[in-house]
């Protein structure tokens, strides 16, 4: 990892200081009173029909803007999955740029979630364009990226690199939320499941970086589902955020969340896509953007 002392954290190239993720997020989640990530996954066959007539790129972008504008005052951040937008081609990808812009432009903060991970030169390409600052990419408008450990250190330290120069965060997949997470992440290696030495590991690379908030920018992923591993994650790893996907949609109980936040109450960002952004589905008599916001502000209140 990045040695601390050669590092730019918080200064950008004009010398002007740079606020931590860390930091930024903790002040937006303290300031709106709520931690509820909503995810932009955008399938077009579920949209309102008045949009599935629209060409696949300006669907995606109207559907993803209208998301962001409902949710903006409960949520501390989106978190576009690149999938969705990747499918559609350079098309796609165009508006999933659109898609980010306009929730910097609404002050709302961006977690994308591509799950990147691999070596040397390309991730150092997979940085520029998903962290960097380069024009015609994501990268300029995104405040934190996932991206997945399991090709070991060296696989991060672009990422890392990116992260701590710009004031980004990276969320780290730990134990994720899907039925399958525990075919390799819960074999033991040193006595314990594979997570918790990937918690304890970001934990070590975290130090250096930790802020005043006592958070560096070295987050975990860990899914709802998994209440019991959450607990253990959060007690290995007390200097990161833990996005906590799940919620609603997939079986995830605001009450099995308690453990993933810290003795303040924060730290913990749970996260719900389906259950928010398709809610108009199951109320066709209300307007659908205002069916996603009520679905929000129920869902951040559940949290509460």
């Amino acid at each position: 990892m990045p040695n601390p002392e050669a590092s730019s954290f918080g200064v950008s190239d004009s010398e002007t200081p740079i606020e931590p993720f860390a930091e930024r997020i903790l002040a937006r989640i303290r300031r709106l009173e709520t931690s509820l990530i909503v995810g932009i996954d955008p399938v077009i066959q579920r949209f309102p029909a008045e949009l599935q007539s629209l060409d696949a790129e300006e669907a995606l972008l109207e559907f993803s803007r209208a998301v962001i504008d409902a949710v903006r005052n409960d949520v501390a951040a989106v978190k576009p999955q690149v999938a969705f937008f990747e499918r559609f081609g350079w098309r796609g990808w165009r508006a999933l740029q659109g898609c980010v812009e306009h929730a910097a432009k609404a002050g709302v903060p961006v977690i994308l979630d591509a799950k990147r991970g691999d070596i040397g030169s390309t991730a150092t390409a997979y940085a520029d364009a998903l962290l960097g600052d380069r024009p015609e990419t994501p990268g300029p408008y995104v405040d934190a990226l996932t991206v997945n450990p399991y090709l070991g250190e060296d696989s991060l330290e672009p990422f890392l690199e990116r992260a701590v120069a710009g004031g980004r965060g990276l969320f780290i997949l730990a134990r994720t939320s899907n039925p399958g997470a525990g075919d390799f992440q819960d074999r033991r290696s040193a006595d314990e499941p594979l997570y918790l030495g990937v918690a304890r590991a970001v934990t070590r690379w975290s130090r250096p970086y930790v802020s005043a908030s006592g958070y560096g920018p070295l987050g975990l992923v860990s899914g709802a589902t998994y209440p019991e591993e959450l607990a253990q994650i959060r007690a290995a790893a007390p200097h990161s955020f833990l996005l906590v996907p799940g919620l609603g949609a997939q079986g995830g109980k605001a009450e099995d969340l308690k453990a993933a936040f810290d003795q303040d109450g924060v730290g913990a960002l749970p996260s719900s896509s389906r259950g928010v952004i398709y809610a108009y589905s199951q109320r066709p008599e209300v307007p659908w953007q205002e069916a996603i916001a009520e679905a929000a502000r129920a869902t951040r209140l559940s949290l509460a």
